[in-house]
């Protein structure tokens, strides 16, 4: 019996394994095959499939929002609150039919006899069904013989080196009708997430600190829409690790979770913070501040596409025409504006590029990044700290003031740790946290060497060259890999 290769789907999320498909072949079950250097290929039965638990999770946060909002709204509607229950109602349809819509086209419905998924959708129900779709998909999975299946070829990664030859993995229908409705989750978390939580969040946070006390609905509302937030950037996280390196079979550790669990949640709640503080003393102030914001992220990868001098990119849907690829690039970068807002994305896009994501990070641009926030959150505190109203009397504000500022840098501490530590493919980085740091004290150490007291230093201390060291350390990490294979 043969195998055939069918449509590849990139990137799961952080509960569930990506399904790739790097390469097509046709080999027979457990053969052993040569790859495209000479490197053994092993094929191996398929693997067991997993439970679809992101799918369960994106789901339930879903639910617990729109349920909680729901609750939330009438609470307001029965005080005679017509503007917080209006835009309560707004941060919570939006996000429902962006949601549905972008269900409804990653599985291509419309062209499909599926009148009860489409009313599903209708009544803002569509997670639900899928969800349901998933779980029914994952109980009947191995029950009979798949004659046809995907191939996914992937290297594994061994504290963060590629170790062994590349393996081939049998890929079954289930499991790639699983991917899907994973991929599809993953979409709909991010824009749950960073279209409806965020502002859900912010809008609570303003309301409560506005009106001086707090309703049971409207905590639990925003406890639930943080966690979606942080959900939403971990997937956004690991996708970007598992786009980088969709040639290995990249596993997080529980390490890794912990310090980008840290990492986004302090980062994102400090944002927060800032900016409804800053909107509470100086509200009007806050309309430039936000739009500055998304005017920047919005046009940055349009600036960027039109100094390459590129064309649009081709077959990003073969229905579409170049009215609506505009239309679909336009709808991504506001996605990837409204995250920079309030927490890095972990991907920059190119525009020109099929996949829309640029392979090559600039770790430029995340310096930059958290440069320019770190400053932009202790100019709004400081302001707010400024004019801030009466009813912080009772508040100790410098020590709330120091509180966000050493957040915002535990925040960017936890990431170093992360990248430096915890991230699957550290060993194949150019240059790692640790490079940039003995560079930086290098430097230091040079300009601090007395100048006319006679001594002499040697130059490799006074300059350090890191270009060779890194040339060295990529040398030895290219010699373990082709012993390796």
């Amino acid at each position: 019996m043969t195998i055939r290769s069918t449509l590849w789907s990139r990137g799961a999320d952080m509960m569930d394994e990506a399904v790739v498909d790097s390469c097509i072949t046709e080999l027979p079950q457990g053969a052993v095959a040569s790859g495209e250097n000479g490197d053994a290929v092993l094929v191996i039965n398929h693997s067991r499939v997993t439970p679809p638990l992101s799918v369960l999770w994106a789901t339930v946060l879903y639910c617990a929002e729109f349920i909680c909002a729901a609750v939330l709204c009438s609470i307001y509607h029965n005080n005679g609150d017509k503007i917080w229950m209006g835009m309560t109602i707004a941060f919570v349809l939006v996000p429902s039919v962006l949601t549905q819509l972008t269900l409804t086209f990653v599985h291509r419905d419309l062209g499909r006899d599926r009148p009860l998924v489409l009313f599903m959708h209708l009544l803002l129900l569509g997670p639900l069904i899928r969800c349901v779709e998933a779980l029914v998909i994952y109980c009947k999975a191995g029950r009979k013989e798949e004659p046809y299946v995907t191939i996914t070829r992937k290297r594994k990664l061994k504290n963060g080196k590629a170790v062994g030859s590349p393996m081939e993995w049998e890929i079954g229908h289930s499991e790639r009708k699983l991917a899907v409705h994973r991929n599809a989750f993953k979409r709909t978390a991010i824009i749950q997430a960073f279209l409806g939580s965020t502002p859900q969040l912010t809008l609570q946070l303003y309301a409560a600190i506005q009106e001086k006390y707090l309703l049971s609905t409207r905590v639990v509302l925003m406890v639930i829409s943080l966690i979606s937030i942080i959900y939403g950037a971990l997937v956004c996280s690991v996708l970007a690790i598992q786009i980088r390196y969709d040639d290995y079979k990249v596993r997080l550790k529980p390490a890794a979770y912990f310090c980008m669990v840290l990492w986004r949640g302090l980062e994102i709640t400090t944002r927060v913070a800032s900016l409804v503080l800053f909107s509470t003393a100086l509200t009007f102030w806050v309309i430039p501040v936000g739009l500055a914001n998304l005017f920047i992220f919005f046009f940055q990868p349009w600036v960027e596409f039109w100094a390459r001098k590129a064309s649009m990119p081709e077959n990003i849907e073969k229905n579409f025409s170049k009215l609506g690829t505009t239309v679909v690039l336009c709808m991504v970068t506001l996605l990837y504006a409204c995250i920079n807002i309030f927490c890095w994305s972990a991907v920059q896009l190119n525009l020109a590029d099929h996949d829309l994501i640029e392979k090559q990070p600039r770790w430029s641009h995340l310096a930059v990044y958290y440069t320019f926030r770190f400053f932009e959150n202790v100019v709004l505190i400081i302001l707010w700290f400024s004019f801030q109203s009466d009813f912080y009397v009772y508040v100790c504000v410098p020590l709330l003031v120091v509180q966000l500022i050493v957040c915002y840098g535990l925040a960017v501490l936890f990431m170093l740790l992360f990248y430096q530590f915890c991230h699957p493919a550290r060993k194949l980085f150019k240059h790692n946290v640790e490079d940039c740091l003995r560079c930086v004290c290098c430097q230091k150490k040079g300009q601090l060497q007395p100048q006319d007291d006679g001594v002499l230093v040697p130059e490799d201390l006074q300059h350090p060259d890191l270009n060779t060291q890194l040339g060295e350390r990529e040398t030895d990490i290219l010699d373990d890999t082709t012993e390796a294979a």
